[in-house]
């Protein structure tokens, strides 16, 4: 990207035309480059404009919040689909949980990114296929295959709205790292947005109670549950339009729990040893350990991700390289459980999904790993990095996929 940057100094066009396919990568090799070509009007110009941050919060055009009220609107309404058709709620959202918010953000990003008819067509195809397939089929209700499709199900929503903000399957690498860029945003906004509404609807419930009126039922059913899918919405149009709101504190966060998640991680492991507990014969601890293993990835892929366009000091690396290789030991035990529970006492859905999901998670921490070794040796660069992370999502979603729509065929619903 560096070369393609310098030999297009003299065509503005062109140059405009490689940063929009590709913004995060461009601005973190303009970066390094930049210091071999100021002084060039044109690299100072672009320069200025890819650190240019607005003191004022930019609220987009009329369309932007239309579209925005729109959808929220919608996923509020979809939220409430059980008291208006009188359904039973925990069948419903368990359902349906992911199919009240990722279809409003796909349409968003859709939008925005001016994506062809044929890919919206398959976009909003692949959630209507999830939306008849999970409310349809002959699930055995509170059965393994029903938990595993419905949480599984969401990951490969998740995976849609991934193709709707990157617009594309093939060499998307940089637009798929933006997009965990994203989400780690999206949380911490979410979570602020969250806290100051929950904020507001204790004053409000507290207001109305001192001259009578008790509206806390009224309140949680008809304004809670319709606006808690807005927030997210909400807070991607933030983003989007501001991302200097939380551009500066996903990075500082990454950079604040990857050290206290090492270090606890390190004492946990020491603990289970002191402890004697064994994860071989205790199901709940298995389950714990793989939902702590999910957690620890997330951060190394959101610190990665997070502070992608920013240069990284050697300690943060190596930092990074010790947290995944301690992962991989804990990995290592987590697999060694399950593969120790189906050989005693047979291969039942839930088992053969976590040594699904264990094995990919060590072959993605040994690549990721490798690489990050090899940066803080002075190796390879940070792309590498990112390439091992990002070019393995489509396997994540890939085995999502299967377990939410083979697994209930293979087992039999059960």
């Amino acid at each position: 990207m560096k070369e393609i940057i310098l030999s297009h100094l003299d065509d503005p066009r062109q140059l405009e035309r490689i940063y929009r396919q590709n913004k995060l990568s461009f601005k973190r090799s303009f970066d390094l480059l930049y210091p071999e070509i100021t002084g060039s009007p044109v690299a100072d110009f672009w320069n200025e404009r890819l650190h240019y941050e607005s003191d004022e919060v930019d609220w987009g055009s009329y369309k932007d919040l239309f579209f925005v009220i729109i959808a929220s609107l919608i996923a509020g309404l979809i939220a409430k689909v059980p008291d208006i058709f009188n359904i039973a709620e925990e069948p419903f959202y368990s359902r349906n949980a992911g199919l009240i918010l990722f279809p409003a953000l796909s349409a968003y990003f859709a939008w925005k990114n001016k994506l062809p008819a044929r890919r919206i067509v398959l976009i909003f195809g692949a959630f209507v296929s999830a939306l008849c397939f999970i409310n349809f089929l002959p699930f055995a209700q509170r059965g393994d295959t029903f938990i595993l499709s419905c949480i599984h199900l969401i990951v490969v929503e998740w995976s849609i709205l991934g193709f709707a903000f990157t617009g594309e399957l093939k060499n998307a690498n940089g637009k798929r790292l933006a997009f965990l860029k994203y989400n780690g945003d999206l949380l911490v906004i979410t979570a602020l947005i969250v806290i100051a509404s929950g904020i507001l609807s204790a004053i409000t419930i507290g207001l109305f109670s001192l001259i009578g009126f008790r509206i806390e039922r009224f309140y949680f059913q008809y304004i809670v549950i319709s606006g808690l899918p807005a927030a997210p919405i909400v807070g991607t149009y933030l983003i989007q339009s501001n991302p200097q709101l939380v551009g500066k504190v996903s990075p500082v966060i990454a950079k604040i729990f990857s050290p206290l998640v090492l270090a606890m991680l390190i004492i946990y492991l020491v603990a289970i040893v002191i402890s004697g507990k064994n994860p071989y014969n205790d199901r709940e601890f298995l389950i714990i350990f793989n939902i702590l293993l999910i957690g620890v990835m997330s951060i190394i892929f959101f610190s990665i991700g997070g502070t992608a366009s920013s240069p990284k000091r050697k300690a943060e690396i190596w930092m990074l390289a010790l947290l995944s290789a301690v992962t991989i030991v804990v990995n290592g035990i987590a697999l060694s459980a399950i593969v120790f529970r189906i050989a005693a006492w047979g291969a039942s859905p839930n088992r053969t999904a976590v040594l699904g999901n264990n094995v990919l998670i060590l072959v993605n921490l040994l690549l990721v790993s490798t690489q990050l070794f090899k940066v803080a040796s002075g190796k390879k660069e940070i792309v590498s990095v990112e390439k091992a992370i990002t070019g393995f999502l489509p396997v994540y979603s890939l085995w999502a996929a299967i377990v939410s729509f083979l697994f209930p065929f293979i087992f039999g619903f059960r």
